[in-house]
């Protein structure tokens, strides 16, 4: 039950509309997530008229009527769907730099304050019921935007099952062009976002859309159910893939040109229950930013990474799930040591970024050409600098550990949760103790997290847990700029833009080489990394959060003690 609900009981209470006894006998027959106000209206105990002119009365608030909520165009330009939704908010009836905003929920009038702030403008907040709001954003932000309508009245499902082995299996040629623009605008409409990758998924009543946004999926303008086959269809062959294969999974890709930018979308099809899902990530060259000034590196932490990544040889690794910013802090270190006088060269799977003097080899495991193959020939080159996209068999191991001994400095990847579980993960992949307590260098573990919005985010109370989080970590709880997200027509709503790395660096010395050496344990590595300075993850976001980089409920939640 939300603070508005628990008002409303109140005040219903109080006016003697509603009696104590046979509210407490109804939340008993209600299932916990249940609204009781809801309740109350279905069952004609109280119109929902009259709880919001209640509410209206209480807060000394205009009413508006659904009639009045539905203009035929948005209020403020740039304020998206999805922003409305979120926050539940409608503008209309602009008039100079005063507009008028339509919510449900009176206790919001602190939200409508700070949006009048951002967005220079005088916001009347009007009183209207939940479901008119929502029924006249779907109105204004119709959920198929006007330029999908020509698919949705050119293109039948049936034209496309009946020839669904060739490529002509979107029926017509005006049907195919507009089967053409649809899934154009939806990979624009993502990298317009910024969305690292699309989600196509077939449900059983509909065909859902979402883009992840910093790291978030939102869901976002979705076709009708019965254009799923052609969509599916066009970009399959897009990325090369067979659209008559529909019980494997396939991996194909995507050059788009957007705006004079080459845009590379990485392309998975997995059958499922109602249809192949489709997954497309983003990749753009030019939004990339290899540099490690840009990683997020607190001072400290990059002194010491720039004095370890210059040191002649030796394996240095970066650590983490999918998704958390492994390859940008490889790129990044290939750059800073990108001379003349240095030959590098990765291998990688797929080359994700092209960078401008460096060797890079793409695997291909149809032929042969695996991350083992690829390695073992770069040592015949004579390379300075090696980096390896990810160690994932005993044999590249090896052949890394032996490139390391021989000279090379060596760059790559594991899927770990933390530093110190690099070395045990090395281990279960045959790697013996002295060999890794010789060639290491160090581990770098890593999450990303969302930055607040800087247009919106507001300084906020801790709770109890979280003083406790921020002292733990050596930090004081009043001291520090601890902000909060807010959510503005610049963050979408989200209280957030744009995403920043946390890290956790585990310096291989002489003490810890002893240590992997003598086949020390995970606790034991973890003890003595965190005595020789090493910051954790958590440590080294809650110390962005006390700057105002990001929130300190945002660094608890991707990250463990």
């Amino acid at each position: 039950m939300n603070n508005c609900e628990r008002l409303t009981l109140q005040l219903l209470l109080e006016d003697g509309v509603i009696e104590r006894g046979s509210l407490q006998a109804m939340g008993e027959e209600m299932d916990s997530s249940a609204s009781v106000v809801e309740k109350l209206v279905e069952r004609g105990l109280v119109s929902e008229e009259a709880i919001l002119n209640r509410l209206a009365e209480e807060f000394s608030l205009p009413r508006v009527n659904p009639p009045d909520i539905a203009t035929p165009q948005r209020a403020i330009a740039g304020v998206e769907r999805q922003f409305c939704l979120e926050n539940e908010m409608l503008f209309y009836d602009r008039s100079g730099s005063s507009v008028k905003a339509a919510i449900y929920d009176p206790l919001e009038l602190e939200k409508v304050d700070h949006f009048s702030q951002v967005m220079e403008l005088d916001i009347e907040p009007h009183l209207a019921s939940r479901e008119a709001i929502l029924q006249a954003i779907e109105r204004i932000f119709p959920e198929t935007p006007e330029a999908f309508e020509p698919v949705k009245r050119e293109i039948t499902p049936s034209q496309v099952e009946e020839d669904s082995g060739n490529r002509s299996a979107f029926g017509s040629g005006r049907e195919a062009g507009a089967i053409v623009r649809y899934v154009e605008l939806i990979m624009r409409e993502a990298l317009k976002r910024g969305a690292s990758d699309i989600h196509l998924e077939p449900l059983e009543k509909r065909f859902r859309i979402r883009f992840r946004l910093d790291g978030v999926l939102h869901e976002t303008d979705s076709p009708p159910k019965r254009l799923q086959p052609a969509i599916i269809s066009r970009i399959k062959l897009m990325s090369q893939m067979s659209i008559a294969e529909k019980r494997l999974p396939q991996d194909g890709r995507i050059q788009l040109e957007v705006d004079g930018r080459s845009i590379d979308f990485r392309v998975s099809a997995v059958p499922s229950a109602h249809g192949e899902t489709l997954t497309l990530r983003l990749l753009d060259k030019e939004s990339l930013k290899p540099g490690l000034g840009e990683l997020g590196l607190l001072p400290d932490d990059q002194a010491r990474f720039e004095r370890i990544i210059s040191l002649p040889d030796g394996i240095i690794l970066a650590s983490g799930p999918t998704g958390s910013g492994k390859s940008t802090t490889l790129y990044s270190c290939l750059n800073y040591l990108n001379k003349s006088d240095r030959k590098i060269i990765t291998v990688e799977d797929p080359v994700e970024y092209r960078l401008g003097g460096i060797n890079q080899v793409q695997v291909r495991n149809d032929i042969g050409m695996t991350f083992s193959a690829g390695l073992r020939a770069m040592l015949r080159q004579a390379p300075n600098i090696i980096m390896v996209g990810e160690i994932r068999d005993p044999e590249t191991v090896e052949i890394a550990i032996n490139a390391s001994l021989t000279g090379h400095l060596v760059f790559s990847t594991l899927h770990t949760n933390d530093a110190p579980s690099a070395i045990s993960r090395l281990r279960d992949l045959g790697a013996e103790p002295f060999l890794l307590s010789s060639s290491m260098r160090a581990v770098m573990a890593q999450r990303l997290v969302r930055r607040l919005c800087p247009e919106c985010s507001q300084p906020g109370r801790l709770s109890k847990m979280e003083k406790a989080a921020a002292e733990s970590s050596g930090l004081d709880p009043e001291g520090a700029r601890w902000n909060r997200p807010v959510g503005c027509p610049a963050c979408r709503g989200t209280g957030y833009k744009g995403r920043v790395g946390i890290f956790e660096l585990m310096e291989i010395t002489p003490e810890m080489g002893s240590l992997i050496y003598s086949a020390g344990s995970l606790t034991a590595m973890r003890s003595l990394a965190r005595d020789q300075g090493m910051r954790t993850m958590r440590q080294d976001g809650l110390r962005k959060a006390a700057q105002g980089i990001t929130s300190i409920e945002e660094a608890l939640s991707v990250t463990a003690n």
